[in-house]
């Protein structure tokens, strides 16, 4: 009842009438408005399950899980439920002034149980990019609070997304966001990605995972060991483009952290809860970190939550030393988004997607999307449970990339569009981040998609005559 009076009041304009509105008045994320206004943006309607409809009733498999996000898929009815049972009984309240909540001490608790035993608290935000804000302000604290204001500085990675708030675009490494705004928070320096397909193909992928590795130790070297505060990364890169380190990468990581005393913040926003086959995934790729930033999947973004797991480490001298931690959200510990949180955990142990992702899907995903590199655009394809990236190229034989003002990879998002899928381009690469629930046969109809998108891009610039027309999908 409740879905079709929602789908009632929003169909009560015609698609035009709500590209208009939305034209006039809504200033969306990472969008060139005036591109957008020419066009009008998709209207989406409702979700089920792997689809989503748009205003037109066009059926659309959601081949990013939104952003990343819904993990458990849509229509969950026990997370709407689990919503309008706290609204009644507490629709808000804040965690200032020494007060808490139910839901938000009860969600804490089962999140450390998740992290593991050298975890002991959580503090709650609204979104990963408040997360690492709060991760900024956590570890120059933690190290002021030991005699060390100097150890201020953070390193991360070029091509890193952790987030669009000042603090949480200086940590990322993305170009196009440096390059607007002016300086960003100081103290912030970057190494090189991981990125093996693009910087050593012709080398051993292990040994360039040590070799990555070690960049991070001249960099800490160059800026003076007495000086850095700590490394911050995700486990797998997802804005970046899916970015799927060596094996041997995070290890040498964490060595190279204890070597120099400096703490490990894994940045968990796309990869923690299951997708890439356990609950966080620092640890499953040898790395033990002390802080871990989270959101997006933890309510499977049915309503915003982050937070950060913070280790013991460093909550037993910011909490036993540090006196007043000064900082924090209007919407810290939110009672019916840590509700919905608890809710949607219960979902992903019951229906044991961590397993499944792990242990069948996963595996699946990686056997069916590696066969995409024998279609003529598709110089490589990977995945790492339920995060897949490939890579079009104009010849894969000498490895001869597209001219990047071309943006061939925008031509293939605008395919899939238009045959009902959501795949993402970052650049020329395409990727997908499907959601946990997704089934043998699911899965089967997302690469039957990727296919059908991939022929028509390949069509289209050949007729551009940007690509050899002898090269063919066959």
């Amino acid at each position: 009842m409740n879905q079709t009076t929602n789908e009632e009041n929003t169909m009560s304009l015609t698609t035009r009438e709500v590209q208009a509105l939305d034209s006039a008045h809504y200033m969306h994320p990472f969008t060139d408005h005036q591109s957008l206004a020419g066009k009008g943006a998709r209207v989406i309607t409702r979700g089920k399950g792997v689809y989503v409809w748009d205003s037109e009733d066009n059926e659309i498999f959601d081949g990013m899980s939104g952003l990343w996000c819904v993990n458990v898929g849509y229509g969950r009815q026990e997370l709407v439920e689990a919503a309008a049972r706290q609204m009644e009984v507490l629709p808000y309240y804040n965690s200032f002034f020494q007060t808490t909540n139910l839901p938000a001490a009860q969600l804490a608790e089962r999140i450390v149980g998740l992290a593991g035993a050298r975890f002991s608290h959580v503090f709650f935000s609204s979104s990963g990019s408040e997360s690492n804000d709060t991760n900024v302000r956590l570890v120059r604290h933690y190290w002021a609070t030991l005699g060390q204001p100097e150890r201020n500085v953070i390193i991360s990675r070029k091509n890193a997304y952790h987030g669009s708030t000042v603090c949480g675009a200086a940590l990322g490494g993305m170009s196009g966001m440096h390059a607007q705004g002016g300086p960003m928070v100081p103290g912030i320096e970057h190494i090189q990605q991981p990125y093996h397909f693009e910087l050593a193909p012709d080398m051993d992928r292990d040994a360039f995972g040590i070799e990555a590795a070690g960049w991070l130790e001249q960099k800490i070297l160059a800026v003076g060991p007495e000086k850095v505060a700590a490394f911050i990364g995700e486990p797998v890169q997802g804005a970046g483009g899916v970015i799927i380190p060596p094996k041997t990468y995070w290890p040498e990581i964490q060595r190279i952290c204890d070597k120099y005393g400096i703490l490990l913040i894994c940045d968990e926003v796309i990869c923690g809860f299951g997708r890439l086959g356990a609950w966080f995934s620092a640890e499953m790729m040898g790395a033990k970190p002390d802080l871990i930033t989270f959101a997006k999947g933890v309510t499977s973004g049915y309503i915003p939550l982050g937070g950060v797991v913070v280790g013991k480490r460093v909550a037993d001298v910011v909490i036993g030393q540090g006196g007043e931690f000064n900082h924090g959200y209007t919407y810290s510990g939110h009672p019916v988004a840590c509700a919905v949180a608890l809710a949607n955990l219960d979902i992903i142990e019951r229906e044991g997607l961590v397993d499944r992702v792990r242990e069948e899907t996963g595996p699946y995903l990686a056997e069916q999307f590696a066969a995409l590199s024998e279609h003529p655009l598709v110089a490589g394809a990977e995945t790492f449970g339920m995060v897949g990236g490939l890579v079009l190229m104009k010849d894969k034989a000498s490895r001869t990339p597209f001219d990047s003002s071309l943006e061939v990879g925008m031509i293939c998002r605008d395919h899939c569009f238009a045959n009902g899928l959501v795949m993402r381009a970052v650049g020329d690469r395409m990727i997908i981040a499907p959601p946990l629930v997704c089934t043998k046969s699911d899965i089967d109809e997302l690469i039957k998609r990727v296919r059908i998108c991939l022929d028509a891009t390949l069509k289209d610039i050949q007729s551009r005559g940007w690509m050899d027309a002898g090269h063919s999908a066959g």
